[in-house]
């Protein structure tokens, strides 16, 4: 079958009521899903009485230092072949609206199709996350006393959240042109847009999932935050993982 009746198994799947693909079952699979959502587990606090005879200038100093490590480490895991493609914790798969179709489409022998989708969306978000390493690192440069206290006695991902704060509406002003010129070889991925926004009004696509650039986007930083997610949480219950001996020190001191 050619590519060019894709775009019209796509719509009719996105559109139809009837036959294959029930938007009203996938309608409440959705809601449910939303529904049953378990909210975030609360994360412990650090121990306070370690930093006593540590300065705020080391505290703070080798905050950075760990900060850095770890989003370097983060963006160099995913900045590469792969790197999201081959991390099934960071894989973008297809757009929820686009994963029944996906089935369909593989018993008319066009699997090909969505797997090509699949792989170029990865490819996408690997091209363009080389583009945080800078905001990263500006992020742990501005830093104030007080945001480092608040990360060194904060949860197991204080330092992430801290990173999301300041970082995320750059990123997305960086990551976006670039992913949509990676995106411009594949011509489903205009078809999609088209045919999302008929999603959208029929209400089985959510608004943020209508234009494929914007989701694509949006799942590379979730990503790129997962990844620098664990690099904290790895260094906060190993602290000898930490680049330099006064981060060491430090993360030891308050360690869960």
């Amino acid at each position: 079958m050619k590519l060019r009746y894709l775009p019209f198994i796509t719509f009719a799947l996105l559109c139809s009521s009837a036959q294959a693909f029930d938007l009203g079952g996938l309608k409440d699979q959705l809601k449910a899903a939303q529904n049953t959502a378990q909210p975030a587990p609360a994360t412990s606090a650090a121990n306070p009485a370690g930093l006593t005879g540590i300065s705020k200038t080391d505290q703070v100093g080798s905050l950075k230092q760990a900060l850095t490590q770890g989003a370097e480490t983060a963006v160099a895991s995913l900045a590469k072949e792969n790197g999201f493609l081959g991390n099934d914790k960071v894989r973008i798969p297809l757009p929820a609206s686009l994963q029944k179709a996906d089935s369909l489409m593989r018993t008319l022998g066009m699997g090909k199709y969505a797997d090509e989708l699949t792989t170029s969306m990865n490819r996408a978000a690997e091209a363009a996350v080389p583009e945080a390493k800078t905001l990263l690192i500006g992020a742990v440069k501005s830093m104030t006393v007080q945001d480092a206290k608040a990360i060194l006695m904060g949860g197991n991902d204080s330092a992430t959240q801290y990173f999301r704060k300041n970082t995320e509406a750059a990123l997305t002003g960086k990551f976006k042109p670039i992913v949509n010129k990676s995106m411009q070889k594949v011509k489903f991925a205009e078809k999609y847009d088209q045919f999302a926004g008929q999603g959208v009004k029929l209400g089985v696509v959510d608004q943020q999932d209508a234009k494929l650039d914007d989701y694509i986007t949006r799942k590379a930083m979730d990503g790129l935050f997962l990844m620098i997610a664990e690099q904290e949480k790895a260094i906060r219950a190993n602290p000898m993982q930490a680049a330099g001996s006064l981060a060491q020190k430090v993360f030891s001191a308050i360690k869960f």
